[in-house]
């Protein structure tokens, strides 16, 4: 696998980052350029893929910027592991749910590794804990697919503030709660990284 990893120390600009994303995406077409695994953070920032509604939206005078990434509304901010992905589908199987399968397993073995059991759930997209006897969402996944390249791909909230949540309905789920990892355990953000960066490598090669 020829894969470009790449780490951000300082947040990146949302815009910017998609803009990078679809670069890539239209490079890896005509068979110029690497894949991607991209990790960074974002500024504070609501997005909406393509399927939220507008009654998810409860302050309504917060600023949403509508994304072409598939699932509904969400927060980025100061705390949060984003890592986004340019994978070409191509080169392995041509199927959708296989890839998100891989980025499931990438970061419930993560999190295994430091302790923390989570785990998919079929109705509800995102990597769930149970903490405090409540389910509640500790990662998010929104992918789009164009000509069979993967791109845009999960955040997972590491040490952010859960109140901008209150905002909007996360992900179009209201009955369920949101997590992060400190407030379960005391783990260093550069491990969780490494420990990413070597599942998605083992769970992509196929």
């Amino acid at each position: 696998m020829d894969i470009e990893i790449k780490k951000s120390i300082k947040a990146v600009d949302y815009k910017m980052a998609i803009n990078l994303l679809e670069k890539r995406v239209r490079n890896l077409e005509v068979n110029n350029g690497k894949e991607l695994i991209w990790f960074l953070e974002h500024k504070s920032i609501f997005t909406a893929g393509t399927s939220y509604k507008e009654k998810e939206i409860i302050k309504k005078s917060i600023k949403i910027y509508k994304t072409n990434r598939g699932g509904k509304i969400t927060w980025h901010g100061p705390g949060q592991i984003i890592c986004y992905m340019v994978i070409d589908l191509n080169k392995r199987k041509k199927d959708i749910r296989k890839f998100i399968s891989a980025i499931e397993k990438s970061i419930i073995h993560t999190l295994e590794e430091v302790n923390i059991r989570s785990f998919n759930d079929r109705k509800n997209v995102g990597i769930w804990t149970n903490h405090e006897n409540k389910i509640k969402k500790i990662a998010a996944i929104g992918i789009r697919v164009k000509r069979w390249i993967a791109f845009h791909g999960f955040s997972i909230n590491y040490s952010n503030s859960l109140e901008e949540y209150k905002k909007i309905i996360p992900c179009g789920i209201n009955d369920k709660g949101i997590v992060n990892i400190n407030i379960i355990k005391k783990v260093s953000k550069t491990e969780i990284i490494r420990k990413l960066e070597k599942n998605l490598l083992n769970y992509l090669n196929y």
